[in-house]
């Protein structure tokens, strides 16, 4: 440990970044641009007699202090290497000149001074040269609008008051919060305690989950954090400054707490070690889950959900909370396919995945989680998927869930209110928390492993107490890093690892949307975020020429928030008519397993390029996504780029109706006018035989220093091409064992 004083003094010497402030003129410019992409339209809407929707039609954007939030935002949230491009475009839109260089001759007029800025130009002018931007020829101008569109709409639709309402959620057909989950809150809140068959230890897990016991929180007083600690069966020291503010010591540490870490924690703390879980987001315990999307994406979700590559070509949706992506997935639970594992035993020369071992581990995974296939009553978007599958012939299967087959919830990708999805916080936690041997500390970051002479020794971590941050360190026998394949790179360059394979070979399921809009059946009652999230699943080209490769159809959870930041926007009034039909707008999507990769040394600087053949793929999904809805009866469709183009299903001919297909199908790859998707990231980290071209050996433990293993979709070999939670966990089990072989040898 006597290297630890030296790494505290280093650490605090980086400076905080400088913090980002919006001028006046700035401000008035990102009000003008709110008001571009929402304005107030104030015409009589043909054949309405509804009062909220001619409210949200007469509502502009800056009205509601969109511009205000979307500036805090920039400030406070946003962390990303284009984002001064953002600040200086915005001070350009300020500007006569500017203004004259992006929107051209829009920005002349002929009074004195002849040159406007853009707050001047007037709302129609201003239409027209933003959408213009959305397929501008200028890589910089399309971020820009990209990300300024993304911001404007995802603020504006999620905003809400002290009621937690939002003032368009009624014209758009949004209900808020799941109204169920509310009234069996109030039961739980009002629950007659003269009934003796319900314990108070079960009133205390149906109201806070059962994790309750297991929460270490280290902004509560030291005393306090130091006795539980004790307990536990851990040490706790105090140095001397300017040291840590205290070291633990322990069997296992484990860095990060989703699919991978939840998994290796509660299996060692089952065996009798005793097992800490630094988390680098917060506890929400199931009476704390709002349920409402932006809070939720803040707080849940990995740079508050505002991710996306360097390019902002794609945004990475992440889980960073107590349970990780386990907490805020949507339930699918599929096994490793047969030819994926083929290809990384016989191609990657690892024997685990031709193993019983690994079988075992994927059947005792899917059982801890009560994986399921039956669904009892389909939501709308799931109808839509499946219908249009057996209208056309294509292959249409039931998705295994860790739900149970009547969990009709559309709002679990912000957390289960009712712990009905089986994620890490619902099972392997438990484990670890009913063993008396681990423990959970939330908002705690790890800087750096400890390892002296290539062997771990344990993490240092800094957490805040009283608003003051403070570093502390854990010392322990075995290091476990199951951050995300995102995060986990990171850490390890910044612990000295210098293996050239950390944070290459990232692999991101890119995700690529269409959507129909269904006034009437399937499912006439049922709106578009109600249900469960996933239920219906077509592999029609899942496995293109038996190569492995290609791309899943599935369905989305998409509240009005991602829903209004993924919709194509052409005018103001056009976006409006299309967040009016919302909740009878269903979406489906592909998802490629990709052969292109890219590089995450930190999360805020992701950089990605698709393959030819993902592209090809993909293009593949966009045709089959929009045969599906138009055979499953859409009105109306399109896809999620920035050209914008629809077509009335019902009164297009046959000619038009495949012309669209094939042009829609070929041009929504283009850089220049789509935006994708990933939610799921792997491979950065991965396994393998020699350490020339992987980061840890196929025990999970790194190459480079021993005792420290890791844990998380980051070591997977290549990308799956379907959802990975069960790989990474069955994954994961199996490093788990390697682990306990080694506390077993290191006792």
């Amino acid at each position: 440990m006597q290297n630890i004083q030296f790494i505290i003094h280093r650490k605090m010497e980086n400076k905080s970044a400088t913090k980002k402030t919006l001028s006046p003129s700035q401000m008035e410019t990102l009000s003008a641009l709110c008001n571009t992409f929402l304005p107030a339209i104030n015409e009589p809407l043909p054949q309405t007699t509804d009062a909220s929707l001619t409210n949200f039609f007469q509502t502009s954007a800056a009205s509601t202090g969109t511009h205000h939030q979307v500036a805090w935002l920039i400030n406070e949230r946003m962390k990303h290497p284009k984002l001064n491009s953002l600040l200086l475009l915005l001070w350009f839109l300020s500007t006569r000149i500017g203004t004259l260089l992006l929107c051209g001759k829009g920005s002349l007029s002929t009074q004195f001074p002849f040159l406007l800025r853009f707050p001047e130009i007037s709302q129609n002018k201003r239409e027209r040269i933003v959408q213009s931007w959305a397929t501008s020829s200028l890589q910089s101008i399309r971020n820009f609008f990209t990300a300024m569109k993304a911001l404007v709409l995802l603020v504006f639709f999620t905003a809400v008051d002290d009621k937690g309402e939002n003032p368009s959620w009624k014209a758009i057909g949004y209900c808020g919060p799941d109204p169920s989950i509310s009234e069996k809150q109030k039961k739980h809140k009002h629950h007659d305690h003269e009934d003796d068959d319900i314990a108070v230890a079960d009133i205390e897990e149906l109201l806070f989950g059962p994790l309750y016991n297991g929460i270490i929180d280290l902004n509560q007083p030291e005393e306090f954090v130091f006795n539980r600690l004790t307990k536990l069966g851990c040490s706790v020291t105090k140095p001397k400054p300017p040291g840590p503010s205290f070291v633990i010591e322990c069997d296992a540490v484990v860095v990060g707490s989703g699919c991978g870490g939840g998994v290796i924690s509660g299996v060692l703390a089952t065996a009798g070690y005793k097992v800490l879980v630094l988390e680098k987001g917060n506890y929400y315990a199931r009476t704390n889950l709002s349920l409402l999307e932006g809070p939720s994406m803040d707080k849940m979700f990995l740079g508050g959900g505002l991710l996306m590559t360097k390019d902002l070509d794609m945004v990475l949706l992440a889980g960073s909370t107590v349970g990780g992506g386990s907490t805020v997935n949507w339930s699918a639970s599929i096994k490793t396919p047969p030819y994926v594992l083929q290809e990384w035993r016989e191609l990657h020369g690892l024997e685990l995945f031709g193993s019983e071992v690994y079988q075992k581990a994927m059947d005792i995974v899917c059982g801890k989680m009560g994986v399921q296939r039956e669904c009892e009553d389909e939501s709308f978007q799931n109808m839509v998927l499946r219908k249009g599958c057996l209208e056309l012939g294509y292959p249409v299967e039931n998705i295994p869930q860790n739900a149970p087959a009547d969990h009709y919830c559309g709002w679990c990708t912000f957390g289960c209110k009712d712990g009905r999805k089986k994620g890490t916080a619902e099972t392997w936690f438990v484990d670890l928390v009913k063993s008396g041997n681990g423990a959970i500390l939330p908002e705690c970051e790890a800087l750096e492993v400890i390892h002296e002479r290539n062997k771990a020794k344990g993490v240092m971590f800094t957490f805040q107490r009283d608003g003051v941050k403070q570093t502390a360190v854990i010392k322990s026998k075995v290091t476990v890093v199951a951050c995300g394949a995102l995060t986990t790179p990171s850490l390890l360059i910044n612990s000295g690892l210098k293996n050239r394979n950390i944070g290459r070979n990232l692999r991101l399921h890119p995700v690529v949307f269409a959507w129909g809009y269904f006034p009437d059946a399937p499912g006439e009652n049922k709106k578009s975020y109600e249900g469960a999230i996933m239920s219906a699943m077509s592999s029609v080209v899942l496995n293109v020429n038996g190569t492995g490769y290609g791309a899943v159809i599935q369905t989305p959870a998409l509240h009005p928030g991602l829903f209004s930041a993924l919709m194509p926007w052409n005018s103001g009034r056009e976006f409006k008519m299309r967040m009016s039909r919302y909740a009878r707008t269903a979406h489906v999507f592909a998802l490629a397993r990709d052969m292109g990769s890219g590089e995450a040394f930190s999360p805020t600087s992701v950089t990605y390029d698709l393959d030819k053949t993902d592209e090809e793929n993909l293009q593949r999904g966009i045709e089959k996504l929009l045969r599906i809805l138009a055979a499953a009866g859409a009105e109306e469709m399109g896809c999620n780029h920035g050209t914008g183009r629809t077509l009335k299903v019902k009164e297009a001919s046959r000619e038009e109706f495949e012309r669209f297909v094939k042009e829609e199908s070929s041009q929504s790859l283009s850089k220049h006018t789509n935006l994708k998707a990933s939610a799921h990231q792997m491979g950065s980290c991965r396994m393998g035989v020699d350490p020339k071209t992987s980061v840890v050996n196929p025990k999970g433990e790194t190459w480079e220093v021993e005792g420290l293993f890791v844990g998380d979709g980051s070591v997977l070999p290549t990308a799956l091409g379907i959802n990975p939670m069960v790989t990474i966990m069955s994954v994961s089990y199996c490093i788990s064992h390697s682990v306990l072989d080694f506390l077993k040898t290191h006792d």
